[in-house]
């Protein structure tokens, strides 16, 4: 049913855990089926430097969030968000079906987290006009 690489990345999940000062971090969950998930990332010179998870659900969902991090993690912030919920999918050597939510779950989570540190910037640079 679940490909090697997605036991892999669920019982080895990669980047477990928060980052304190975070430049991003994005919350996405799914009522319906319990799933949710919060990416951390840090962005040095328009490159994620460290990107972590936490979340809370069943084990595709710890997959895919573990697999977004890892492809995450050395792109430029233009990259990441080309990064496809069918690119987790494909990554994790497929999901079952009724399990592709999953995916969608960790790559909206991770565009959240960008766009979460995309408005701190502006916020940044208008404050830095007015000053």
């Amino acid at each position: 049913m679940y490909s090697e690489k997605v036991m892999d990345h669920f019982a080895n999940p990669r980047n477990v855990g928060e980052i304190e000062d975070a430049s991003g971090v994005g919350t996405e969950g799914n009522p319906v089926c319990g799933d949710l998930m919060t990416i951390y990332i840090t962005v040095e010179d328009n490159v994620i430097t460290d990107v972590k998870f936490k979340t809370f659900g069943c084990g595709a969902a710890i997959a895919t969030s573990s697999m977004i991090t890892e492809m995450a993690l050395g792109k430029t912030i233009e990259e990441a968000l080309k990064i496809t919920r069918d690119d987790v999918a494909d990554e994790l050597e497929g999901l079952p079906p009724v399990k592709m939510h999953c995916s969608n779950l960790a790559a909206d989570a991770l565009r959240k987290a960008i766009e979460d540190y995309q408005e701190k910037q502006a916020g940044e640079s208008s404050e830095e006009k007015s000053e």
